[in-house]
């Protein structure tokens, strides 16, 4: 059936792992954590399930595998204030464990926050084709729009584009209704603070990001295609290049089959532009 392989098993990259299996979407697993004790912990604890998967944690193997989830390094905890602010701890991890990607053939699924950061600079470290670097965090983010949509009575799905973060941009432009600047800024800052509660109550969202992450690889592994907002690096798309951000992006077997245009108005065009220019600057950083 398919591989999959996910580098860090910690919560959310565990529970892909599990969620994976339990789903029936692979019926192989490699498995990778720094931490060895806890990776054999997380391995017994799927095969005690006594799922019809097989498992491994030789990294070798994660060379053949259809897809790479790389949810390796530290994830926000309430102190954190944005995603942003894990880039110079989680760096170093993504730095070191892109040498596990050696001679990939797959797709990979970028998961580690800053997560629109870490998909171009693991593009560039591994020389992966861009279509098949997918950052995970638009369906998330826009699953919580929609939330915020349907509490307010506005008719229509949201999609969220942009950085997976402050900088997030949702599209008010393809709903029903037209939706007035203020109260525009107030979803925003609504969406910008969705993932804290969860964070100060159980030390970390797993659940939700488990499930669109699943999600996708349900997509990526079914045969079809479909548009979904992730992130993807950008040579000129949206007047944006030297970066990874959030966009439509229609997607399948081979991974981003095509970035998909949107028309955008004023004001998404603006807060698109101020994404754009937050995540190339932190791009030259970590790619002089």
């Amino acid at each position: 059936m398919a591989r999959l392989a996910v580098i860090g098993v910690g919560k959310i990259g565990g529970e892909v792992a599990a969620l994976a299996a339990i789903l029936g979407l692979v019926d192989e697993l490699v498995l990778y954590d720094e931490n060895s004790p806890f990776l054999l912990a997380q391995e017994l604890d799927i095969i005690h399930t006594g799922l019809p998967v097989t498992l491994s944690t030789d990294t070798r193997d994660i060379r053949d595998a259809d897809i790479c989830v790389f949810a390796a390094g530290l994830s926000r905890t309430p102190d954190v204030k944005t995603r942003a602010d894990l880039l110079a701890a989680n760096l170093p991890v993504v730095r070191t464990c892109a040498g596990l990607l050696e001679n990939f053939s797959g797709i990979l699924v970028t998961v580690t926050n800053p997560m629109d950061v870490n998909n171009y600079l693991l593009h560039r470290l591994t020389g992966l084709p861009r279509e098949r670097c997918i950052g995970f965090g638009g369906q998330l983010d826009s699953a919580r729009f929609s939330l915020v949509l349907r509490r307010r009575n506005l008719e229509g799905t949201g999609m969220v584009l942009g950085e997976h973060g402050e900088h997030q941009v949702p599209v008010f432009s393809r709903l029903v209704q037209p939706v007035e600047t203020d109260t525009r800024l107030l979803i925003l800052k609504e969406l910008q603070g969705a993932s804290m509660d969860v964070i100060k109550g159980k030390g970390g969202t797993v659940f939700g990001p488990a499930y669109h992450i699943a999600s996708l690889l349900r997509i990526l592994l079914s045969g079809k295609e479909e548009t979904v907002p992730c992130s993807a690096v950008l040579e000129g798309e949206y007047q944006l290049s030297e970066c990874s951000l959030g966009i439509p992006a229609r997607i399948g077997r081979e991974g981003i089959r095509e970035i998909v245009i949107w028309d955008l108005d004023c004001w998404e065009q603006e807060k698109m532009a101020e994404a754009g220019a937050f995540i190339q600057g932190l791009c030259h950083t970590v790619v002089p």
